[in-house]
């Protein structure tokens, strides 16, 4: 079987679930939840085939596409790729997808719309391979917007919360503003090259046939569409409120795979940001602002999804920051791991929230260990990934980020990185403790959790445990030459198994043991915990600078329009209305009115003859 009837296998059976989920309002839930596993496990299934043959030969897998239109004598392609990068992409899209499927079958089984929902991700999975294979800007542009939509239904799920609908409608606009930059980009490099293909573009960039400003501008403009849906500063504000939606949505969209879409993005086009030195610097520095920036306020975050929410934001900002700092396989191989280990922990706070009634709120936790060990030893896994320590996933994979921010000469991101990695381990394990550590809460009662609930966090913690092992160096630049050399920095894993080993410490000590007390802590520096608990004060600010200006702007524009321009519209219409009504009443079918009017016709015409002779 070649790769194209792979790429069916793969593409088709979510569409299908998606139809099937979809008509399915009479079906039973088993049967429904039944058709997305079945779909999104073929999916997976024919993913691992296709990673087998691109591992046993990288350079055999290649493109295929037709003319889909044509504007003017330029066709517009469309197809799929299957380099190693969109290979490895469809196996974790595909993999992540179908253990939330499973998950979801347990989580969501009290939902009125449970077929609504299967359908929902079913659509959303689709969109995702679509994504990652598309070979051309205009493919990955409608998919792109695809993903958006399914993020924006998915998040809104629970319409009835007014908290969801607003976070809905924040993620769609906040977005849209990044995808306006890609969109600008899509159009300068179709200018630019009469082509929307990544190929064609590839080759001019290499041939040096565009202008090294232009090229500047077409990388920062992708980059702005990367930001808005990677939740890079300073679009980063709808992800953690996004966390309002189902906890199978937050591990599938906003843990494993629409945020790496941003990610991902900057990676399939490297080529033209390697190009450009004031791009790769921009990427860098915005990567690690929004790694220290987000993972600060995470330290203080009392909502279980909330503090995960910041710290994806944090972890996509190591991601930015390794591909600026030339990266490529540092990037990509923390995208990875990041899905796997991530998604652990998101599944796992789904455990906690069943488990406690719905509860998010970890302040009123605690205990949670002794009644249900199995969850707290999955969930130690995910929080020892995402620390770094060594030999779980995360460790290879940020070390690997930090040994390049060193080798390419950026030692001021180089520390940024290791103030963020501490705060990571800090707040992953703060949480850690004020969940599983201590006794419970009076009055609280503990669910069992469905094994369905179970089983997809432990395949995820197992990948979180062995995918550091993976070594895709070779394979991920067997199509190209990307990255920086390495030659020393050999102290730099012990340093960041130090940091991470202090933070885990120091959150022992406080929320652990509770030697120390955080109350205290927080005096030490004033004002620093409600600046940090108010994230800053960003969503204020930008309500002040961005919204009501521009809410008072649309109030100004409603009043024009309603006053002023429908005003004159019913003047007009108006003044013919009364030269119509004078017109009807003169014709009025009486014979003196008609001799009437014939008179005073006959006098003005009498007296403008007689006008025009006295003033000749």
């Amino acid at each position: 079987m070649n790769e194209h009837w792979f790429v069916l296998f793969v593409l088709l059976p979510p569409v299908l679930a998606f139809l099937i989920s979809l008509a399915g309002r009479r079906m039973a839930k088993q049967i429904i939840s039944a058709v997305g596993i079945s779909a999104t496990g073929t999916s997976l299934v024919f993913s691992l085939l296709l990673l087998n043959e691109s591992l046993n030969s990288p350079l055999s897998l290649d493109s295929w596409q037709f003319t889909w239109l044509e504007l003017g004598s330029k066709p517009v392609n469309f197809g799929y790729t299957l380099e190693p990068l969109n290979v490895l992409m469809l196996v974790i899209v595909s993999t992540v997808s179908f253990l939330v499927h499973v998950y979801s079958q347990g989580y969501m089984k009290e939902d009125n719309r449970f077929h609504v929902f299967y359908s929902y991700l079913a659509l959303f999975t689709f969109s995702m391979l679509g994504l990652v294979m598309s070979p051309n800007l205009l493919q990955i542009y409608v998919f792109w917007e695809l993903v958006g939509v399914c993020s924006f239904l998915l998040v809104g799920f629970w319409y009835f919360k007014p908290e969801a609908k607003k976070a809905a409608k924040k993620a769609f606009m906040v977005t849209r503003i990044g995808d306006i930059g890609l969109f600008i980009a899509i159009l300068l490099i179709f200018k630019e090259t009469g082509s929307f293909d990544l190929a064609v573009l590839a080759e001019r960039v290499e041939a040096n046939a565009i202008a090294p400003g232009m090229i500047t501008l077409i990388a920062i403009l992708v980059f702005v569409g990367a930001v808005g849906k990677s939740g890079q500063f300073p679009l980063h504000t709808w992800l953690p409120d996004a966390m309002e939606g189902p906890t199978p949505v937050s591990a599938l969209i906003h843990a494993a795979t629409m945020v790496a879409a941003g990610v991902y993005l900057v990676a399939n086009m490297f080529f033209l940001f390697e190009a450009s030195p004031v791009a790769l610097d921009v990427v860098a520095y915005v990567g690690g602002f929004t790694a220290i920036f987000a993972a600060s306020i995470g330290l203080v975050q009392n909502d279980i999804k909330r503090v995960l929410a910041y710290s994806t934001v944090s972890q996509l900002g190591f991601m930015m920051l390794a591909l600026g700092s030339v990266g490529y396989v540092a990037g990509v191989f923390h995208l990875m791991t990041h899905a796997f280990f991530k998604a652990l922990l998101f599944l796992g706070a789904g455990a906690v929230i069943v488990s406690l009634h719905h509860e998010q709120d970890i302040r009123k936790m605690g205990g949670l260990w002794r009644k249900n060990k199995a969850v707290g030893i999955l969930f130690l896994i995910g929080c020892l990934a995402i620390a770094g320590i060594p030999p779980f996933s995360g460790f290879f994979s940020k070390d690997e980020i930090l040994l390049t921010v060193y080798a390419d000469g950026r030692i001021g991101l180089f520390v940024v990185a290791v103030i963020a990695a501490f705060f990571t381990a800090f707040y992953m394990f703060r949480l850690f403790f004020k969940v599983f550590s201590g006794d419970l809460p009076e009055n609280q009662q503990v669910e069992q959790v469905p094994t369905s609930m179970t089983w997809p966090m432990i395949v995820l913690a197992v990948l979180a445990t062995i995918a550091g092992f993976f070594h895709l160096d070779h394979w991920l630049t067997a199509t190209n030459q990307y990255g920086v050399a390495i030659h020393e920095g050999g102290w730099i894993p012990y340093v960041a198994i130090a940091v991470s080993l202090l933070g885990i410490v120091l959150a022992y000590a406080i929320y652990g043991t509770r030697r120390y007390s955080s109350q205290e802590l927080r005096k030490t520096i004033p004002g620093l915990y409600p600046l940090l608990l108010n994230k800053y004060f960003i969503d204020e600010l930008y309500a002040k600078v961005f919204v009501r200006p521009l809410k008072g702007l649309g109030c100004l524009l409603g009043f024009w329009d309603k006053y002023v321009i429908q005003g004159l519209v019913a003047l007009s219409g108006r003044i013919f209305t009364c030269i119509g009504r004078v017109g009807s009443k003169l014709q009025n079918g009486q014979a003196q009115t008609y001799a009437l009017i014939s008179v005073f016709g006959f006098v003005i015409l009498i007296v403008s003859l007689l006008a025009g002779r006295l003033f000749q």
